[in-house]
C-alpha cells in the first residue's frame, strides 16, 4: 500500500475524503459590532499598513486605537478637546495626523502615546487630512472653501485660495502631492468638486453634475477613475480625471458620508444612515451595481475603511459604532445568503487538488476572485485557468459577480 506524505495526507485532509469543493460550514458573518468602548460618535477610522493597528477619531477630542485587529480598542488623549472629523496616518502606525473643530489639528510620532497640538492657522472647521506620499507633504479641508497645506510634516499650514464659500468635506490626492480632488457642500447651492494639478497653487472647479451635497470623495489607483458619495444615495463617477462626472445609481436613498475602494476602481464601499438607521453598500464592477449589506447596527454610519484587500475592513459611526469584516461584508454562513443578494448556487471545479490549474464546468468564460486562506485577494481569473502560476497551498474561490457559495481549491506540488 503507498503511503502518504504528511503534506499529502494534509490535502486530503483539506479538501475532505470525497474532494468537495464546498466547504462545509465554511462561514462568513457579513459585519461584525466591536466591543470599542466607545460611548460617543466616531467619525473617521484608519488602518495604516495592515488589519491590526488602527486608529478611529470623534467627537470630545477622542482618538482610539486597536493592535489587535480591533479586539480590544484603547482610548487616546489628544488633550485640547476638541472633537475630531478625520484621522490619518501616511506611511505607518507611528506617524499621523487628525482634524477636526476650530482648526483643530494634532500629530503623534509615537503611535498615539502623545499627540502634539499644531498651529493650522485657521478657526474653520476642518473635515477632511490626507498626506498622499509622506508624513511631510499633506492637505486638510474645511468650512468655507478653507485649504491648508504643509509640506514640513504640520511645523507650517499655510492657506491655499479654492474661490470657494462652499464646505469642503474630504480631500484625496490618488499617486502624488500634485493631483488632487476636493469635494463639498453647501445647504443652499448644493456640491461642488475642485482639482489641483500643481499641489494646490490652483484649484480649479468641475461640474459635479448634481445638486446634491458630497461628503466624500476616492480615487483607487490613479487621478483619472474616482468616486464621490453624497446626500440622497448620490454616487458620481468619473473615469477621465473629472472632466464629467457621471450618476451611478445606488439603490438608496440614504445619505452617504464614506466611499473606499481598497485594492481597484471596481470593488469598493460605500457607507452612511439616515433617513434609514444605517447602510452599507458594495459594488464589484465599478459601480454599476451597488448591493446593500447587513450592518447588524441602527446608527449612522460615517466613515470605512479596508487597509489590504476587499476582505477585511473597518467601518465607524454614532454611538462609539466599530464595525469589522474579514469577509468583503458577504454575510454568507453555511452558504446561505444573509442578506448580500449572493445566490445559493453551489460551484464545482476539477482537478482539485491541481498542479497547474482547475476549471469551473460551464463556467469557463466567467471571472472568478482567489483567495488565500489569510482572506487577501490574490488574482482574478477566467473560470478555464483558475490558479495558474500560483505557489501550492489551499485557496477559496468566488465568482466575481458576486453569485454562489465560496469554494475551496488546493494546488498540489
Amino acid at each position: 500500500m503507498k503511503r502518504l506524505t504528511l503534506s499529502r495526507l494534509a490535502l486530503y485532509v483539506l479538501c475532505g475524503a470525497s474532494m468537495s469543493l464546498l466547504v462545509p460550514g465554511l462561514a462568513f458573518a457579513g459585519w461584525v459590532q466591536q466591543n470599542s468602548g466607545a460611548l460617543d460618535h466616531l467619525s473617521s477610522v484608519h488602518f495604516p499598513v495592515d488589519a491590526l493597528t488602527g486608529y478611529a477619531a470623534g467627537i470630545n477630542g477622542k482618538i482610539w486605537k486597536t493592535t489587535n485587529g480591533g479586539a480590544n480598542w484603547v482610548r487616546q488623549i489628544a488633550s485640547i478637546g476638541e472633537s475630531f472629523n478625520s484621522v490619518h496616518f501616511p506611511v505607518d502606525a507611528s506617524t499621523g495626523y487628525a482634524v477636526g473643530y476650530s482648526g483643530a489639528i494634532v500629530k503623534t510620532t509615537d503611535g498615539g502615546t502623545n499627540w502634539n497640538t499644531q498651529t493650522s492657522g485657521t478657526f474653520q472647521t476642518l473635515y477632511s487630512v490626507h498626506f498622499p506620499v509622506d508624513a511631510s507633504t499633506g492637505y486638510a479641508v474645511g468650512s468655507y472653501g478653507t485649504i491648508r497645506k504643509t509640506t514640513d510634516g504640520g511645523g507650517n499650514w499655510v492657506s491655499q485660495t479654492s474661490d470657494t464659500t462652499k464646505n469642503l468635506q474630504s480631500v484625496h490626492f490618488p499617486v502624488d502631492a500634485l493631483t488632487g480632488y476636493a469635494v463639498g457642500k453647501n445647504w443652499i447651492t448644493g456640491s461642488t468638486i475642485y482639482k489641483t494639478t500643481d499641489g494646490g497653487a490652483n484649484w480649479v472647479p468641475q461640474d459635479s453634475g448634481t445638486i446634491r451635497d458630497l461628503n466624500s470623495v476616492y480615487f483607487p489607483v490613479d487621478p483619472s477613475t474616482g468616486y464621490a458619495v453624497g446626500f440622497a444615495g448620490t454616487i458620481r463617477k468619473t473615469t477621465n480625471g473629472g472632466e464629467t462626472w457621471v450618476s451611478l445609481n445606488s439603490g438608496t436613498t440614504d445619505n452617504l458620508f464614506s466611499v473606499h475602494f481598497p485594492v481597484d476602481a471596481l470593488t469598493g464601499y460605500a457607507v452612511g444612515g439616515w433617513p434609514s438607521a444605517s447602510t452599507i453598500l458594495a459594488t464589484t464592477d465599478g459601480g454599476a451595481n451597488w448591493v446593500s449589506q447587513v450592518s447588524g447596527t441602527t446608527n449612522y454610519l460615517f466613515s470605512v475603511h479596508f487597509p489590504l484587500n476587499a476582505l477585511t475592513g473597518y467601518i465607524v459611526g454614532d454611538g462609539g459604532t466599530i464595525l469589522k469584516t474579514t469577509d468583503g461584508g458577504v454575510g454568507v454562513e453555511n452558504g446561505r445568503d444573509q442578506g448580500s443578494g449572493i445566490r445559493d448556487q453551489a460551484y464545482r471545479a476539477t482537478p482539485n487538488p491541481f498542479t497547474s490549474f482547475t476549471s469551473v464546468p460551464n463556467h469557463e468564460a466567467e471571472r472568478f476572485a482567489l483567495y488565500d486562506i489569510s482572506g487577501r485577494r490574490v488574482g482574478t481569473y477566467r473560470g478555464d485557468r483558475i490558479g495558474e502560476g500560483l505557489r501550492a497551498g489551499v485557496y477559496f474561490v468566488r465568482a466575481e459577480s458576486g453569485d454562489g457559495r465560496p469554494v475551496r481549491v488546493v494546488k498540489a506540488r
